[in-house]
């Protein structure tokens, strides 16, 4: 297994989903997940060390997680099939199937570890280059863009 670090999240164009970047520990390649934009949102206010004003899902996600697993537990990206991803909350003996991007952000909140098999790193992984942007702070300016109505199914 590789530890996967969270890198950021980023915006390929402001009409796309913004992508999850998860970096090898060791190393310079990085898992790409594109996810929904509240995840996004969730994790980056994770990684900013923020909370709400109100426990959001994921917060009381956090929450349940301890109560189940004080000793802690680990998150694990499994594989991919079809190009989605799938992901793993691993807790006492528990495994819970989840999405990445849920599981990510419980695993920022909680400070648990994030890992993936070294088989899907050679298969999916992508070098990254650095970027002089900061993802959080794209990430939040298109949030301040946006409205509720944007996430509204249109008819």
């Amino acid at each position: 297994m590789i530890r996967l670090e969270v890198t950021g999240i980023r915006l390929l164009t402001p009409e796309d989903p913004p992508v999850l970047l998860l970096k090898e520990e060791a190393g310079s390649r990085c898992l790409p997940i594109w996810i929904g934009t509240p995840e996004a949102a969730a994790i980056a206010i994770a990684l900013e060390g923020e909370a709400a004003s109100r426990p959001m899902t994921h917060d009381l996600l956090a929450t349940l997680l301890t109560l189940l697993a004080p000793e802690a537990g680990e998150v694990v990206i499994t594989g991919i099939d079809e190009g989605v991803y799938q992901a793993e909350i691993r807790l006492e003996g528990r495994v819970i199937e989840c999405r990445p991007s849920d599981a990510v952000a419980a695993a920022v909140r909680l400070g648990w570890p994030i890992r993936c098999p070294r088989a899907l790193m050679d298969q999916v992984g992508v070098e990254i280059e650095a970027s002089p942007t900061d993802e959080v702070e794209a990430f939040r300016a298109f949030l301040d863009s946006v409205n509720a109505d944007d996430f509204e199914e249109k008819p």
